[in-house]
């Protein structure tokens, strides 16, 4: 008979953060820019102790465990008291993108048989259009104070957040259970067909925020101010708000106010050392800074996902503003970290180059996370940073399957069962850094060989004339799909098809260079922030490549 240990079996509960929080970092600060305009300060005892009475409120409402909370809310205190108060006590917390289409937030809110709606005051009019359509939402709060509630609103019963609260007393135990609970609720973005929901464990959560805060990973401390630009609608904004109060530091939360001047204002107010987001808010950051000759006096290092990160916008944080760029991968089927771009003290030992080659690729899998390339029968491919498959990955926040649906995507790798199967096209090299090559719907076949959208945006990205730029798939006759670019140029810049198309000479192998330019005042994203290719090939499917 094996011997057990004799430890004590305390579950994985998301509670335990907020009160470790309270207890070790109690006064360190939590600071929010509200929608309502002001600066908000308040500290990690007060946000445990109102993310009590926020789960004795939700009792008072009739709400039981398991049952979900939706939220449409940006990042701020009263949407971290959500985080806590809910999953706390036994609900499950579910964040929904308030970007994406009024339609698609009704399907995924209905899917997900939210009781209560928790919304910010400047989406009262997206609420107020969307009510009529959302039967199972018994309760609409609007997060704000009794001074700040609108005059008049269509939604009968309109209940003010920071009353709910006040009129708990907050003497309320946070409750044990099975750590297996769910905890939260994402939905994918970008998937064909409706989204599909991410059901989370208080396990998988608390395992992912110990891995995500290590060294090797986020590198997050008690000595750092973190900003998570990354939304909290945004696959839990990459676990950070769960990371902060593990490690509890202080924490600032930019509201809606996401523009290169609200950014930088706030990083320099508050002694920002670390944030998180995609590459399109850090465009516009840097063009902010660099269009005023700005320095940061505090801001150290970032970690940028979502999409690749451009080698050009890695080096000019690096080499211009002194900004260390923690490459990153995931999705949220992953909870989402899957890979961070860190060095070895053997890789430190590699020439500059070398090593920059590695931090631009999405790097090495944490603890918790094993990946593999597969072929198209599922056969395992080699790493060796050249043969490129379908990455494949599993581990301990991994989904099994998706919220609502009985069957499992997983598939097997060599026979052996349980690899989730990421859509993604990638390497991986004999250090173990992977690199994403492209997604599997937007390789550019061209007579039988693969083009690398993301390698020819990369480029593209490197000209001082270029502002943003995607590649997709134009059809052709002999050689079935060859690459157009599309380019949004910068303000006053000079810059012409021919003259883009030369600067991928000796770049990258003749034959994979773009066939065609095409310049546009803008491109279209998701509401995370990610290219929407989908709509760009719809929008340039009749475009007529030269000389055909």
């Amino acid at each position: 008979m094996a011997l057990m240990g004799q430890m004590m079996a305390m579950p994985l509960l998301i509670s335990s953060l907020i009160k470790h929080a309270a207890r070790h970092a109690g006064d360190t600060e939590i600071v929010s820019k509200r929608v309502e305009g002001d600066l908000h300060r308040t500290t990690w005892a007060a946000a445990e102790r109102r993310s009590r009475q926020l789960a004795q409120a939700l009792a008072r409402l009739g709400l039981q465990p398991g049952d979900r909370v939706g939220t449409l809310a940006w990042n701020g205190y009263r949407h971290l008291e959500i985080y806590y108060g809910s999953s706390g006590s036994g609900l499950v917390c579910h964040t929904i993108n308030p970007r994406l289409f009024p339609e698609q937030i009704a399907w995924i809110a209905n899917d997900a048989q939210d009781s209560v709606l928790c919304f910010d005051l400047n989406l009262l009019p997206l609420v107020e259009k969307l009510a009529p359509g959302l039967p199972s939402i018994k309760h609409f709060i609007v997060m704000t104070d009794r001074a700040h509630m609108p005059a008049q609103t269509t939604l009968a019963g309109l209940l003010c957040y920071d009353e709910l609260l006040d009129a708990e007393d907050g003497r309320y135990a946070w409750p044990e259970f099975d750590e297996n609970t769910a905890c939260s609720l994402c939905y994918t973005s970008g998937t064909t067909g409706h989204p599909k929901g991410a059901v989370y464990s208080h396990r998988s959560t608390l395992l992912h925020t110990y891995a995500s805060a290590l060294p090797d990973a986020l590198d997050c401390s008690a000595r750092d101010v973190i900003l998570p630009v990354v939304p909290m609608f945004h696959v839990n904004a990459w676990g950070l708000p769960y990371s902060c109060a593990l490690i509890g530091c202080k924490l600032v939360m930019p509201g809606p106010f996401l523009d290169g001047q609200s950014l930088y204002e706030l990083f320099e107010s508050e002694g920002v050392t670390f944030s998180a987001g995609v590459p399109t808010v850090w465009l516009g950051l840097l063009n902010y800074v660099k269009a005023n000759n700005l320095k940061f006096s505090s801001f150290k290092r970032t970690v940028i996902g979502g999409s690749a990160c451009p080698p050009a916008m890695m080096k000019s944080l690096q080499e211009d503003y002194g900004v260390e760029v923690i490459h990153a991968w995931g999705m949220t089927e992953l909870s989402p970290i899957g890979t961070l771009s860190k060095l070895s003290a053997k890789q430190l030992q590699l020439p500059k180059e070398a090593q920059q080659r590695l931090l631009e690729k999405q790097g090495k899998a944490v603890f918790g996370i094993d990946m593999a390339i597969a072929d198209d029968a599922g056969q395992a491919l080699p790493w060796d940073g050249q043969v490129t498959g379908n990455l494949l990955v599993r581990g301990h926040w991994v989904i099994d399957s998706y919220y609502g649906e009985h069957s499992s995507p997983l598939q097997s790798l060599d026979g052996e069962p349980g690899w989730f199967p990421t859509g993604d096209v990638a390497s991986i090299d004999d250090y173990g850094f992977m690199q994403i090559t492209d997604r599997s719907k937007d390789v550019i076949k061209s007579g039988g060989e693969w083009i690398s959208s993301i390698e020819l945006e990369n480029i593209a990205m490197a000209h001082p004339a270029v502002f943003e730029a995607a590649v997709i798939a134009c059809a052709h006759p002999k050689w079935d799909e060859r690459p157009l670019l599309v380019v949004i140029k910068k303000p006053e810049a000079e810059l012409t098809r021919e003259q883009l198309l030369a600067f991928f000479e000796g770049r990258i192998a003749s034959w994979q260079i773009p066939d065609d330019v095409v310049f546009v005042s803008e491109i279209p994203h998701t509401a995370t922030g990610k290219i929407q290719k989908l709509r760009l090939r719809d929008q340039f499917k009749s475009h007529r490549l030269p000389g055909l």
